[in-house]
């Protein structure tokens, strides 16, 4: 089950265990429960001294096992195997349920155990998802934490019987006492804000109580984070408010062209990116969502920024790197049948789709990209592109053009996306050339067209172009004095990585220029 390689960095961890605690399966005869027996015995025994192995566990679901701190009320429970991406899952629910801290802020982990209620929560996850460990180790934490939590974390493709009968089209999904409480990547903090129904108050009261920033730097990806580091090196006082740090990047799978970095992944680089940020002394405000940006009434005065929960922060200077995030194709149905059919992300959702029958509507890199890891997972796709030919590389299109299992459509428009009994069952498009419509019958359909930048709460104040992005000059000026921006949300052409963590330290250069100049 485990290579050597992997039992000598387990054992290592596993050193780390403090508190004893219990393992209890629940197996049957399957292949499965037989590989789920091994890689338990395994762990056990890495650490005999503080780790018991039961097997007498009467779960329905099987197989699965459970986590229990000895003279603890916890219930934390894994059903099917946490390999793949939640293999570093599993490793943390073990470190943690042994008594290991883990790194989260002191106040989360107070809000964490504050929390009163009753939270039964059920998450589906797919191994090849990399959103999904984030919700998986949240929703563990609190579990260890908290006995009033109870959470149970499903591998869809164990248990694909159950996955159809709640027809989960989407991962992760959460389920909260048998409701569907959320969908998509979400962080501890999100969670428990979003069961702690007085938090946005209390965030909000946390907000207008900061003092005024030198830089205040509006979103945390790429952009953001190269211009909290440039500013704070200056020895100014900078802050950040972002909705998740690490923006899109976090939604990346593969990252190949960061210069110095020959491999790695969007989550990992937006952990790097954060903790490069947090060994300066820089105010991270993560879950802020910008509404509303007030200039300066005057020369030096102080520039304010509204945040959604109502809070205010005020800076002498502004940086907006709020990013962007992927553009609906607006055709009906594509709402209505999100998460049911309809998905952004194939390398999460596109294990849910094997067998079935897909289309990816997009012929840029992305689309193509897309279209060409679905092919090696479901039973067909069919590609659909606006333009009359595919914008993507020349190497990508001649490999998905050698694939037996994909249809091109170009000069096609989507007209709709169909379903029934709330599900997606086909997609219509129309030929461009000739005006005629067609239906083609599917199970999912993913959206790759591209970017739309988050700059609606800046209309009417900052300068925009026709595509919603802001308008900078060489130096990340708007035209709003004191106010600069950097990244994807901006008319920089080639939205890439390293060129929006360029433009944040060319902002906060920028920044720091206007600070001495003007006080």
């Amino acid at each position: 089950m485990l290579d050597d390689t992997l039992k000598a960095q387990l054992a290592a961890y596993l050193e780390r265990v403090q508190q004893p605690f219990e393992i209890v399966a629940s197996l049957s005869d399957s292949e499965n429960s037989r590989e789920m027996l091994e890689l338990l015995q395994t762990i056990q025994g890495l650490r005999a001294d503080k780790i018991t192995l039961k097997t007498d566990g009467q779960d329905a679901r099987k197989p699965s096992f459970t986590l229990q701190r000895v003279g603890a009320d916890t219930s934390l429970r894994f059903a099917g195997l946490p390999l793949g991406h939640e293999f570093t899952s599993l490793v943390l629910a073990l470190l943690w349920t042994g008594g290991h801290p883990p790194k989260e802020e002191a106040e989360t982990l107070e809000n964490i155990r504050a929390l009163d209620g009753d939270f039964n929560f059920e998450v589906y996850m797919s191994l090849s998802c990399h959103n999904c460990p984030d919700v998986v180790q949240a929703l563990s934490l609190m579990a260890i934490l908290n006995p009033k939590v109870k959470t149970t974390i499903i591998e869809g493709g164990a248990f694909q019987e159950e996955v159809e009968k709640r027809e989960i089209m989407a991962v992760p999904m959460v389920f909260l006492n048998g409701q569907v409480f959320a969908s998509g990547k979400m962080s501890v903090d999100e969670i428990v804000a979003k069961l702690d129904t007085n938090s946005a108050a209390k965030e909000a009261a946390k907000i207008d109580a900061k003092a005024p920033y030198d830089v205040l730097i509006v979103g945390g990806g790429p952009a953001g984070a190269a211009a909290g580091v440039y500013a704070a090196r200056k020895g100014i006082r900078t802050g950040i408010a972002a909705e998740r740090f690490g923006g899109q990047v976090n939604d990346t799978l593969a990252i190949e062209n960061y210069i110095s970095v020959l491999e790695t992944d969007g989550p990992k680089l937006a952990a790097a990116l954060e903790a490069h940020t947090r060994a300066y002394d820089v105010d991270i405000m993560n879950l802020q969502k910008a509404t509303e940006l007030i200039p300066a009434e005057q020369e030096g005065g102080l520039i304010q920024v509204k945040m959604e929960n109502g809070g205010v922060l005020k800076a002498r200077t502004v940086i907006l790197s709020t990013g962007a995030r992927w553009r609906n194709v607006n055709v009906p149905g594509e709402q209505e049948y999100r998460n049911k059919g309809v998905a952004y992300c194939p390398h999460c959702d596109g294990p849910l789709f094997k067998g079935k029958r897909t289309a990816v509507i997009g012929g840029g890199n992305s689309g193509v990209e897309a279209a060409i890891d679905l092919a090696g997972i479901v039973a067909h796709v069919t590609l659909i592109e606006f333009a009359d030919q595919l914008k993507a590389d020349a190497v990508l299109v001649n490999k998905l053009k050698s694939l037996p299992n994909v249809t091109i459509h170009t000069n096609a428009q989507t007209t709709e996306i169909t379903g029934s009994e709330g599900k997606v069952n086909g997609l219509k498009y129309k030929d461009r050339a000739t005006g005629e419509e067609h239906l083609v019958p599917l199970e999912g359909v993913f959206v790759q067209i591209g970017l739309v930048p988050n700059t609606e709460f800046l209309r009417g104040t900052v300068e925009l172009s026709k595509f919603g992005e802001v308008l900078i000059d060489a130096k990340g000026h708007t035209n709003v004095p004191g106010v600069f921006a950097a990244g994807d949300c901006t008319n920089v052409p080639y939205k890439q990585i390293v060129i929006a963590a360029g433009a944040g330290a060319t902002a906060a250069l920028s920044a720091f220029d206007h600070l001495i100049r003007h006080g």
